[in-house]
């Protein structure tokens, strides 16, 4: 069984415990040399996370002790990578909805999209920082609702250079957005493993793209969930790191068995002491037999 494969993109983000050291004093000409050899060798897309500021004293303890203090902002990072890419998706992983207006989102990512000649897929989530939330004067308690109207929001607005939508939280008419999207519906993958989540992407998104989970997660909440839509997709991290050099046939396993759940792309998470060592698994990954490039002109 062949799948496609992302990139969960190393130094954009800290996480603790598990950021290797070389990271750390890495920027963008690392990061560039990532998405150029992911680029090259038929990888799907890229990502980059977004936080604002995180509270120093809980970013350790939040999610289970899985959040640093370090994100590199995704537009700016996105917008730098798709100048040095030609073939790789775009992927905000995930913006948070309720930190932006669905046209600020509309209008910013929209105009990516037409520098990277239609390669955005917008990453969207819910939220979870409370403390972030109230530096920004956004709503927390009922961030939900917001954001399954935002991304109905943003299903009038990408794409369109005039936009109409009326809703409980966000209205918009006799507006003109210009650069917008060239996609015709950009893609909307939406993040997060809860039951909320999972069922606003079933219902709402082009995609799920929960964090590493197991396939026995994946099964379960796309059996309650199921999608409606066909091409429908379901984007995976390893739960496992794995080596593609030195173990293989393991890396394969792990693959296979989120594709086995029902993953239409995977993001491994590989072993990697220094940029030239996590090229080198990037370069792996593609000789595994499960390994489906991008290929040129491809509907995606």
């Amino acid at each position: 069984m062949s799948i496609r494969m992302g990139i969960s993109t190393p130094v954009v983000l800290e996480i603790p415990g598990r950021t290797p050291e070389w990271e750390r004093t890495a920027g963008i000409a690392e990061i560039a040399r990532i998405a150029e050899t992911a680029d090259r060798l038929g990888f799907d897309h890229v990502t980059c996370s977004e936080h604002v500021a995180v509270a120093e004293h809980s970013a350790s303890a939040m999610l289970g002790g899985s959040r640093g203090t370090r994100y590199w902002d995704p537009l700016a990072t996105l917008s730098y990578l798709a100048a040095r890419t030609t073939r790789i998706r775009l992927c905000p992983s995930v913006l948070v909805l309720g930190y932006h207006h669905p046209l600020a989102i509309a209008k910013r990512y929209g105009t990516l999209d037409v520098i990277s000649s239609g390669r955005v897929v917008l990453g969207a989530g819910v939220g979870t920082a409370r403390e972030e939330f109230e530096l920004l004067g956004a709503s927390f308690t009922d961030r939900g609702r917001r954001a399954d109207e935002s991304i109905a929001a943003l299903r009038a607005a990408l794409g369109e250079r005039k936009p109409e939508f009326s809703g409980s939280y966000y209205r918009f008419d006799g507006l003109v957005v210009e650069p917008h999207a060239v996609q015709e519906r950009m893609p909307i993958w939406v993040g997060g493993s809860s039951d909320a989540a999972v069922r606003r992407a079933a219902e709402l998104g082009d995609g799920w793209l929960p964090a590493g989970v197991t396939p026995e997660l994946v099964r379960e909440k796309l059996s309650r969930y199921a999608p409606a839509a066909k091409d429908f997709e379901v984007v995976v991290g390893t739960a496992e790191v794995i080596d593609p050099i030195a173990a293989p046939d393991r890396a394969e396993a792990v693959i296979g068995a989120l594709a086995a759940a029902g993953a239409t792309i995977v993001q491994p998470r590989v072993r990697h002491e220094s940029l030239n060592h996590y090229l080198e698994q990037l370069d792996a990954l593609t000789r595994l037999s499960c390994f489906e490039p991008l290929t040129p002109g491809a509907d995606r």
